[in-house]
């Protein structure tokens, strides 16, 4: 079985495009574990954001799943395919990363304070 991921990749200034994947699929998995196996498998360059497993804090993976925003940690995975995009309206990082810190919560680079 088989599970095909349809990501929108990108960076700022450049133009995003879709990347099509093919990842092997087992009953339980999480959109979240079909991306690590995709970055550890395929494609190591694949941005996306996840803290959960370390340093308990959530909300760090939260994507457009299916046209929904949703936590990748806790969306199952389907046969078929699922698209991938990051949150609408939040800073473009890389790929399905966004900014997600409150301004006043951001470490400011050091020579611009």
């Amino acid at each position: 079985m088989k599970a095909t991921l349809a990501i929108q990749r990108g960076a700022p200034g450049v133009a995003s495009r879709v990347e099509t994947f093919d990842i092997a699929f087992e009953h339980g998995q999480s959109v979240l574990d079909g991306l690590r196996a995709l970055r550890r498998e395929a494609d190591p360059t694949l941005a996306f954001r996840f803290a959960c497993i370390n340093a308990n804090a959530c909300k760090e993976c939260m994507m457009l799943i299916d046209g929904e925003v949703g936590y990748a940690c806790t969306a199952r995975l389907k046969e078929g395919m699922t698209t991938l995009a990051p949150l609408p309206k939040k800073a473009l990082i890389r790929d399905l990363v966004t900014e997600i810190a409150p301004p006043d919560e951001r470490l400011t680079p050091p020579g611009k304070r």
